[in-house]
């Protein structure tokens, strides 16, 4: 799951600490989806073996049989397991959400699509809290499919800007979204306001939309992910980072007709999307230093609109509580 670094002008963790946080996120999801795993396999089997031993009652009545020792036996050792592993868990790190949430899944699949999406409320929490400041989320982000889509769809060590606001020569500017990968950062702007539209590109300001018959003038995407090249670039030479940037327009739901579009411009809608995703999504590298610089360049420049936290609130502050221990300590 790529990991939500900037949202809008919201704090994040990430911009305290860039080098510490993603391989702390990173850490913390496979620590919790091992024990996740864990508890939905122990209440699975237990439901398996409580099936076998009714079959086995059905056959052979008034005698236990082998089965129901068995299930015993397993239900017993399952049980002290799971027992020491929670200790341990909670010795180390606090939960990022509860895993008896996730014992009704009927199968792994089913498992795993769930502890994404819990996940998914997680990274948007994170991404708009710390330890001392929040910053107060609008709703939408929750129910956000592109930001969910991407989330979820691609791996840890990719960290994703989502309409960041940076604050460049005294003034707020809302980009679209910044993806920095491993091995290059890539401005992406898209086109999906109506299904199976047909974007018609030129060199012009404003761009041709056709719909069903109905015809549409859009501000032309060149425009914005030019200007989030330029600023990435700025921001980049300032520090000294050498690494590669990338620009496309995307349209998932319609198609883009655009055959004189600039070499250094990628195009993908409907049709090409899915290669170039997958491509992501197959990239096995871990996070680089020179990436996490390249996070960093852009997170210093980030606007906060945030305001000192009250109390813990044991609803919003399920894994925080052991940064503080850490601090204080």
């Amino acid at each position: 799951m790529a990991q939500l670094i900037k949202l809008q002008d919201y704090i994040s963790r990430y911009e305290t600490d860039i080098y510490h946080y993603p391989a702390r996120f990173v850490r913390l999801k496979k620590q919790q989806w091992e024990s996740t795993r864990q508890y939905w396999e122990s209440n699975r089997w237990g439901e398996v073996m409580e099936a076998l031993s009714l079959e086995g009652r059905e056959e052979e009545p008034g005698d236990p049989g082998v089965m129901q020792k068995l299930k015993s036996f397993f239900q017993r050792g399952k049980k002290e397991e799971g027992m020491q592993e929670a200790a341990v868990a909670k010795e180390n790190e606090p939960s990022m959400f509860e895993t008896v949430e996730l014992a009704s899944a009927a199968n792994l699949e089913e498992l795993k699509q769930e502890f994404l999406n819990q996940l998914f409320t997680f990274q948007v929490k994170w991404a708009s809290s710390t330890v001392r400041e929040k910053s107060y989320i609008d709703p939408k982000y929750f129910h956000d499919e592109r930001l969910r889509f991407f989330l979820q769809g691609l791996p840890d060590s990719f960290l994703l800007l989502y309409e960041p606001v940076l604050r460049l020569k005294n003034a707020p500017m809302e980009l679209d979204v910044i993806l920095l990968t491993p091995t290059e950062a890539w401005c992406l702007t898209f086109l999906e306001e109506e299904e199976q539209s047909v974007y018609i590109g030129s060199t012009e300001r404003f761009w041709v939309k056709r719909n069903g018959g109905k015809e549409s003038r859009v501000l032309s995407p060149v425009l914005a992910v030019s200007r989030m090249e330029a600023i990435l670039k700025k921001l980049f030479q300032r520090q000294e980072i050498d690494f590669p940037i990338r620009k496309a327009i995307i349209s998932r739901n319609g198609f883009i007709d655009y055959p004189s579009a600039p070499f250094s411009l990628e195009v993908m809608d409907s049709r090409t999307f899915p290669v170039w995703f997958n491509r992501m999504r197959s990239m096995s590298s871990p996070l680089k230093t020179i990436q996490l610089k390249a996070a960093k360049s852009v997170l210093d420049v980030g606007q906060t609109t945030s305001v000192r936290r009250p109390e813990w609130d044991a609803d919003n502050d399920f894994l925080f509580k052991s940064e503080t221990e850490d601090q204080e300590g």
